[in-house]
């Protein structure tokens, strides 16, 4: 691609006089001399070195991560499905009357799983095809914020949907489903957020802006969880708990979140202009567009194009740490119910904390630093976890938190890199790659996990597993070089 894109008019809210974030950049800063033989064209952080970016849009923009997370934290993976939908509600009543243990009923908790299993995988294929093309069609249009708000509307609409999913079998199929959606349409959402994340930061914040809303993310699952945890103690108030209704009301309950705080990136963010120089085709079209846009990434942005690999695997290993951090904590190191819960407060806290305070580090020594750091002590604290297995909690309550301390950073920094490389007015389209490559490398550490248990016999030899994932997505980053020009950006 050979037009750059001319930088976006300024609009009322940058001369409105109002306060400008510790995000901003420097009065009087100037681009540093820029060769175009590294990546070919300039980036969209490029085109904002001088901008000054208003406090409201960095915390508008922030803010959707956190009204977003209850989706993840609550429905995903602590409360909905993990207590609901796949749990004896959904058993045939002959079934779950059966005792626990009983071959017959742990075959039928198993097939519930096993359907949510497939739906969730129905949902990644759509993903992994549909991304990367809905976030070209979005650069072109200029339209960044109209699917944002309408993938998330739709998010907020499967969430409260969730309310008629009674508890019995025959609604089962309604719940699986609209999680299935969900997901969909909140990785679609997620794919035009993460790129507007060129217009509200500069070469020199954008590490600290990127951390600032994964970290808000952590700390909106956090106080969901505990809303839910507190309710719980309270016994519902006298809420009636057939069909369901508990659970039911906690996923409306997740809607409103989500409306009541996803609603400032709408307003306060500017739209992004259409990107220059691109045509305007049909959507069937817009694969063969595609095809192009990968090899032309290949020849004027290998960066990119080799980081978008690399973080597929990496970002796997950090999925598999809080995919099976609880089942280790309770199989492993014998949690209790209540202690799990507990460690995964307190280790989404901490990956909330970490995140924020490494995007300082980010913008100072680069994404790749504090990936390359994250991934070492990941892997680090993972091989104690493992070889300390039969010591008592306290290994994992000490180093199973380290783990979870570099997990958001890694995460933070890889769509800051991502960011830094990203050729101008190609942010959705990128983005929409990177949740598609990641979606294609989602089976690493599922596989090795389930692989090294069968072979040793023990739950514990899952651990390495995930290490190795880690380990190879280390030694994949080494070789993922920086642009000259990105990585003067960071200096001081």
């Amino acid at each position: 691609m050979t037009d750059q894109p001319t930088p976006p008019e300024p609009n009322a809210s940058e001369s409105s006089g109002e306060p400008h974030a510790p995000f901003s950049t420097r009065p009087g800063m100037v681009t540093p001399a820029l060769s175009t033989a590294e990546l070919g064209v300039l980036t969209g952080l490029e085109l904002q070195a001088e901008r000054r970016v208003p406090r409201r849009q960095v915390w508008s923009w922030a803010l959707w991560d956190w009204a977003t997370q209850p989706f993840n934290s609550v429905i995903l993976t602590f409360v909905f499905t993990a207590l609901y939908l796949t749990s004896d509600w959904f058993l045939d009543p002959a079934v779950a009357a059966l005792e626990e243990g009983d071959p017959v009923r742990e075959r039928g908790l198993a097939d519930l799983a096993s359907g949510l299993g497939w739906a969730i995988t129905i949902a990644g294929v759509l993903i992994a095809v549909l991304a990367p093309v809905l976030g070209q069609r979005a650069d072109v249009a200029g339209r960044r914020k109209l699917w944002l708000g309408g993938a998330t509307a739709a998010l907020v609409a499967c969430m409260a949907a969730l309310f008629f999913v009674q508890g019995t079998p025959s609604y089962f199929v309604l719940g699986v489903s609209l999680i299935a959606a969900g997901t969909v349409f909140s990785e679609i959402a997620g794919v035009n957020y993460n790129a507007m994340l060129v217009q509200v930061s500069t070469p020199r914040t954008v590490g600290k802006v990127s951390g600032l809303g994964w970290g808000l993310g952590y700390l909106g699952g956090i106080v969901a969880l505990v809303l839910v945890v507190v309710a719980t103690a309270f016994d519902w108030w006298g809420m009636p708990t057939d069909d369901g209704l508990v659970f039911r009301v906690i996923a409306v309950g997740c809607a409103v979140w989500t409306v009541v705080f996803a609603w400032p990136v709408l307003v306060f963010v500017p739209e992004a202009p259409p990107a220059a120089g691109r045509e305007r085709v049909g959507f069937l079209r817009s694969y063969g567009v595609l095809v192009q846009d990968i090899v032309r990434l290949w020849r004027s942005s290998r960066p990119t194009f080799w980081f978008l690999l690399a973080s597929a695997v990496f970002r796997d290993g950090l999925a598999g740490v809080f995919a099976f951090g609880a089942v280790i904590a309770a199989v492993v190191f014998h949690f209790t119910s209540n202690e799990v819960m507990i460690f995964g407060i307190a280790a989404n806290l901490l990956a909330g904390v970490s995140t924020i305070v490494a995007g300082w580090f980010d913008d100072r020594f680069g994404p790749r630093a504090v990936i390359l750091t994250s991934l070492a002590g990941l892997v680090g604290a993972g091989l104690v976890v493992f070889f300390l297995h039969d010591a008592g909690t306290g290994p994992f309550w000490v180093f199973g938190l380290v783990l979870t301390l570099f997990v958001g950073p890694a995460q933070a920094a890889s769509r800051s890199f991502l960011a830094r490389v990203t050729p101008a007015g190609r942010e959705s389209e990128i983005f929409g790659l990177y949740a598609t490559t990641g979606r294609a490398a989602s089976f690493l550490s599922p596989l090795l996990w389930s692989s090294f248990i069968a072979l040793f016999g023990a739950t514990y030899w899952g651990i390495l597993g995930i290490v190795l994932v880690l380990l190879a997505g280390l030694v994949l980053m080494l070789f993922v070089r920086v642009p000259q020009r990105a990585a003067d950006a960071t200096a001081v």
